[in-house]
This record gives structure tokens, sequence and C-alpha cells, in this order.
């Protein structure tokens, strides 16, 4: 296949749905995207009525192009990540992997244009976020759900307002960042760099202010970046995990019980935010973000050295931290529905603590004069404290 073909084909899928976030190439099914969240069959005829192995190799081997270092992966590891630019100039982050003797490929769709806190509405504390001096700064999350996104929006709000120099070290790079009034060093990963930990330990020798780490994947990476935070650079990176408080359970159970309370000592001197994020559907289609935001005040900062109990954890000061704009994903949630942004169901279903926001439902409804739970009013009022949220 040529690259022309290729990126005709690319250009006729984008244009077939909207709101498409992913392309989906899997032997025998036909081609799909992701929109809103969900797969969908795209309605273009092939000469099979679904993919055959063939036809994936070929679109596989286009897009990895004449790169040794991507064919050497692929058969090495199983899988490969690259960058890809149709002529047009949209461009896609992409994966090849082999499943059952045949290869599948995902590409997911990048935007074009730099994202700002201000125009994806960000919450406020992402400013504050964008003007710490140093420490980590930790964006959590499944994959896909925009994280990337969100620290793009803080390197630009930097961009537009301080003048450092700030090196990201990415698998690939997703988001091009112009000089404005800082300077940017992007380094990809199997092309600048072979280990996000080699790459963060020779960007310590390049006199960076802000360093971005795509992905935290293993304990040497993380000593690093710690290391490196320590010493008065701003490090921002993610992780893979579902909320602020099981980061720092993931943190600490990359080392041994001996090491336990040096690295919680270690953490609650660099930490500076943890931040959570997951998209929702929306009513009427579409999707929006949601975040669990905690900052390392010193009630967070004591829970970190000495350990949630009973009586005091992580979610319960997020959820009373609201003068340090701090919030859970459940307080978010029920904003939302307030607004009705997101529906009933919803809610609930990617709800953390179900009760609570049952409980945030039915106050809501109660104030519209809507049918509630068997839940007393009055006692409804005392119960839930509104301020939280």
């Amino acid at each position: 296949m040529r690259k022309a073909d290729l990126d005709n084909l690319l250009e006729e899928i984008l244009q077939s749905q909207a709101r498409i976030s992913d392309i989906v190439f899997t032997v025998k099914k036909p081609i799909q995207v992701i929109s809103d969240g969900r797969m969908k069959d795209v309605p273009i005829k092939l000469q099979t009525n679904y993919l055959v192995p063939y036809q994936t190799e070929a679109i596989a081997f286009t897009l990895v192009g004449q790169t040794q270092r991507l064919y050497t992966d692929l058969i090495s590891h199983g899988s490969c990540d690259l960058a890809y630019s149709v002529l047009s100039g949209q461009r896609f982050r992409v994966n090849i992997f082999s499943q059952r003797g045949s290869y599948a490929i995902v590409m997911r769709l990048l935007s074009n244009k730099l994202p700002t806190i201000k125009n994806l509405n960000l919450p406020e504390s992402f400013f504050k976020m964008s003007r710490e001096k140093n420490g980590i700064i930790l964006f959590t999350g499944a994959t896909g759900t925009g994280k990337t996104t969100s620290l793009a929006a803080i390197l630009d709000d930097i961009n537009e307002h301080l003048h450092l120099h700030c090196i990201t070290l990415e698998d690939p790079i997703e988001y091009v960042h112009p000089h404005k009034n800082c300077t940017f060093n992007q380094r990809e990963q199997g092309r600048d760099f072979d280990t996000f930990a080699n790459g963060l330990r020779a960007a310590l020798r390049q006199a960076p202010h802000v360093i971005l780490v795509g992905e935290i994947r293993d304990r040497e990476t993380l000593e690093i970046a710690l290391s490196a935070s320590e010493t008065g650079h701003l490090v921002f990176s993610t992780l893979h995990t579902m909320s602020a408080a099981h980061t720092v359970n993931r943190i600490i159970g990359m080392f041994d019980k001996d090491e336990e309370q040096q690295i919680r000592f270690r953490l609650a001197d660099a930490m500076r935010w943890i931040v959570g994020q997951r998209l929702l559907p929306k009513t009427g289609g579409g999707r929006v973000a949601i975040f669990d935001i905690m900052f390392n005040n010193i009630v967070i900062k004591d829970l970190l050295v000495n350990g949630e109990d009973e009586n005091k954890t992580f979610y319960d000061m997020i959820e009373s931290g609201s003068a340090y704009d701090m919030q859970t994903f459940d307080q978010h949630i029920i904003r939302l529905f307030e607004q009705d942004i997101i529906n009933e169901e919803t809610s609930i279903l990617y709800s953390s603590n179900r009760a609570r926001v049952r409980q945030g439902i039915d106050y809501i409804k109660s104030k519209k004069g809507e049918i509630t739970s068997d839940i007393n009013k009055d006692e409804l009022a005392v119960d839930f404290n509104w301020r939280k949220f």
C-alpha cells in the first residue's frame, strides 16, 4: 500500500463519523472507529466484508515505513508505537501489535490545535499547577482519558506566561509546542532516547526548569523523577491508576517494605498535586472530563507520611479540601448532574462512592421538587453537607 492510498483511506474514515477519537483495524472485523467512547463500524466498502490479514499487514508496514527500529520492536516485542501524519496535516498516535498471528492497529487522533486551560474549561487549580516552581505533579487515569491533553494545556500556559526551558520525553510526541516565551525541546522515545529513565537522567544535565515525562513505567524512572523534583525542577508525568489515593499506594508499592517510610517522606516533600481524570458520556452525545484533585497541604502531607486509617482517608481529606481547590470524582459528578450535563444513570455508574453520589442526587432532585428515594427531605438536608460540593 502506498502512503497516498493510506492517507486517502484515513481521510475517508474521519469523514464517516463525528467526534472520532480512534481508528481500529482488526482482522475479521470491518474498519471501526471509537466515537463518544463506543465502537462503530465504518461504512467503507472493502474487497471483503471484513479485514483480512494481508490488509492489516499492508497498513502496518505502510505506517512503519523505512524505520528499522519500529520493525525490530514489532518483531521482538510484539508491538510498536509511532506518530503518523497524513498529507493534510492530521496527526495520529499509532500502536501496531500482533494478535493470533496477524497485525492489529489502533490510531489515536491527535488535535492539530494546542489545547488551553480556558478552552477545555479545566478547573482553576490547573493555573496554579502551571505556576509551581518545583516538585512533582502527577496525572492519573486509564489510557484515552485525556491526561496528555490536560498536561499539554498546562505546558501551553507556562509557555504563554513564563520564560523557562522545558524538556519533554514522550512516546510518541503528541502535541508540538512552539517556542513562545519558553524554549521547548521535545524528545521522542526510540528516536531521541532509549528509555524514559535514561532520557530523564540525561535531561538533568540539559539545564531544564520544567520536565515532562510521558509516563512513569517503573521504579527507576520514578526515583529519577523524584530526585529531579527534589533538586529544584518542576516535573510532570502520568501513571495508570484510578485515583489520587490509588496513586500514592501504587508508588509506595514499587518499593520494598523497609524503604516505605523513606519514600513516604520523599513524597510528602516532593509531591505538589495529583490529578485523576476520567471521561463520562454527556447527555445528548459527546463526553466530558471529570477530575479528582489532591493538593499537598499539611493534612495530606500527614497522610503521606503516616498513612490512612479508618478515621482519616485521602478521600475524606480531598472531599473536605475545597478551600485548597481539591475535589473528588464524586463531587465533580454531582455538579455535572446538577447542571444536566450527565444523567442519573451515568452519575451512579461512574461514581467512586455510590451511596454518597445517590445522596447528592437525591438532594438536588428534592430541591427541584422531583421524586427522590424514601429519604425524608429534612433528614437529607441535615445528613448531606451540600457545601462540600
